[in-house]
């Protein structure tokens, strides 16, 4: 089935200000980390740390991700816009967002928040790594809504028509919807590569995620699945999704900066799994229940 994307990427108006979708799946992302972090946090899957202390440490994590993300872009995909305008790193309202730079965000928080908790490192990422995946998918569900980062053109029998694809660039909206109709734009059907990095990278990896670390692992192991995960479904589904327009390809007329960086989380996801097998294991410890609340 062929389809026409015609989802108006703003949500709603408050006076001048345009609320965007994809500024809403943030929110809904944040908002699902907090329900599922608190609960984990109840049944004591992180000793110690009581509901308030896990809130600074998500405060942390939300401030890894937007300044981590933006960074990690503009150093990864646009240093070169970066050395022609610097002033383009404060732009955030003009888009731009890295996974990988927003997870070396939450690392370099989830550290700061830990050496003041006196935990390890580790116990921390593995008790944040669960509740990545919500963000993740939701994520990836506003980029679709927002028309952006489109798949390969595809003769499956499905896809989606993006009218903000480079095809189309001088088109009207009257004029595609028109063609559409007629049958005629076919042939710049897309993967729909947005949903099937948020069923991978969101769906898929929470429950694989949730269901592991419901038993206690030892150290790294949940950490180490999350980043095996996303680095194979990441690597994966580069294969037919358009690489940057300022990068393009990076060699073998294939391989693509998200792939490159991937390859480091494959390995240590690996690596990670290993060496778990030589750590303790963390035992929970729920939080008491306040005798009125009993």
């Amino acid at each position: 089935m062929i389809v026409l994307h015609q989802i108006d990427p703003i949500a709603f108006h408050l006076g001048p200000l345009q609320v965007h979708w994809y500024g809403i799946m943030y929110l809904l992302g944040f908002a699902a980390a907090w329900w599922l972090g608190r609960s984990r946090i109840r049944a004591g899957r992180l000793p110690g740390v009581g509901e308030q202390a896990y809130g600074d440490l998500l405060f942390y994590a939300m401030l890894g991700v937007v300044l981590g993300g933006r960074l990690g872009y503009v150093f990864f995909y646009s240093f070169p816009a970066l050395l022609q305008d610097p002033l383009m790193l404060l732009r955030i309202w003009e888009g731009g967002m890295s996974f990988h730079g927003g997870l070396l965000g939450v690392v370099a928080a989830a550290w700061w928040w830990s050496r003041r908790h006196g935990l390890h490192l580790f116990d921390t990422i593995d008790f944040v790594a669960p509740l990545v995946p919500p963000g993740l998918g939701f994520g990836r569900l506003g980029n679709y809504i927002g028309g952006e980062l489109w798949g390969k053109f595809t003769d499956a029998g499905w896809g989606v028509v993006f009218p903000r694809a480079p095809e189309f660039k001088d088109w009207t909206l009257e004029q595609i919807h028109d063609q559409f109709a007629s049958g005629a734009l076919e042939r710049f059907a897309r993967h729909p590569s947005q949903l099937y990095q948020a069923m991978l990278e969101g769906l898929v990896m929470f429950l694989a995620l949730w269901w592991f670390s419901r038993t206690p692992r030892p150290r790294y192991a949940v950490s180490g699945l999350f980043a095996l995960l996303y680095g194979c479904f990441r690597f994966l589904i580069e294969f037919v999704r358009v690489p940057d327009e300022q990068i393009g390809y990076l060699a073998f007329g294939w391989l693509t900066m998200g792939q490159v960086l991937s390859l480091p989380l494959i390995a240590l996801g690996l690596f990670w799994l290993w060496w778990s097998r030589r750590q303790p294991t963390l035992q929970p410890q729920p939080l008491a229940v306040p005798p009125s609340a009993a």
